[in-house]
């Protein structure tokens, strides 16, 4: 009930004031601090205010926690571009050996080829260099011309050539291969008796060479011609040429 009675006292004596003011009367003295008021209902929410700044960062005080378990494989990402090409690396070292290989079939001498020929000379004595050995004894395969007095390869090879002459006087001889002489061997007879000259030699051929005797013509009339000895030049093939 007081609140009240306040209530009504406080707007009388406002009254009163204003009345007497306006009719210039005496004022009272001002009056003592009424009593508080009760608290009013809350007001409206108002609008939401600006994001402030960022604090600083606080030291971290706190006790660093035990390593978590390793998550689960992601899905494989898509390959990247492929890089340059590095620079080649050193050799490496030797491999093993591999197996050994299965055996091979044996050889047949009969289809290997044999070129070999062996001629003794009849003729009279000729005026050229080459010395025409005319009476075939052996001629496997005609690789030796009774005509030319000279052996043509057909197979490539290593061959071996000899020859035995019989003169009655100096002569000097040469086994040649395409016309060029390779070796040569010289007698001297000074009592012009019946003497061998020989010679041979290991000649390397490829397909087309052709190997002869030769002699130059002043010394070519000296070679024996005779039923009591046989002037002879042979060859044959050592093995064919491999490759």
């Amino acid at each position: 009930m007081q609140p009240r009675l306040w209530l009504v006292t406080s707007i009388l004596a406002a009254v009163l004031g204003m009345a007497l003011l306006q009719d210039s009367v005496c004022r009272a003295p001002n009056g003592k601090d009424g009593f508080p008021g009760i608290p009013g209902l809350d007001g409206r929410p108002g609008q939401k205010g600006d994001v402030g700044e960022p604090g600083k960062s606080a030291q971290r005080t706190g006790i660093r926690g035990v390593k978590g378990d390793a998550g689960e494989l992601g899905t494989p990402g898509m390959p990247g571009n492929q890089g340059y090409h590095g620079l080649p690396g050193p050799p490496g070292l030797p491999g093993q050996p591999g197996p050994k290989g299965a055996k091979g079939k044996a050889g047949n001498i009969l289809e290997q080829p044999s070129p070999a020929f062996s001629a003794s000379r009849r003729s009279p004595p000729s005026m050229g260099k080459t010395v025409v050995f005319d009476n075939i004894i052996t001629n496997q395969e005609s690789s030796y011309s009774p005509q030319t007095g000279e052996f043509t390869c057909r197979v490539p090879g290593l061959y071996y050539f000899a020859y035995q002459v019989v003169s009655s006087g100096d002569l000097c001889l040469s086994i040649t291969k395409n016309r060029e002489q390779v070796v040569s061997f010289c007698d001297h007879n000074s009592r012009n008796l019946l003497q061998v000259n020989s010679g041979s030699s290991v000649l390397s051929l490829a397909m087309g060479d052709k190997v002869s005797v030769t002699t130059n013509s002043a010394t070519g009339s000296k070679i024996y011609r005779g039923s009591e000895a046989d002037s002879v030049f042979s060859g044959f093939m050592l093995f064919p040429q491999m490759g």
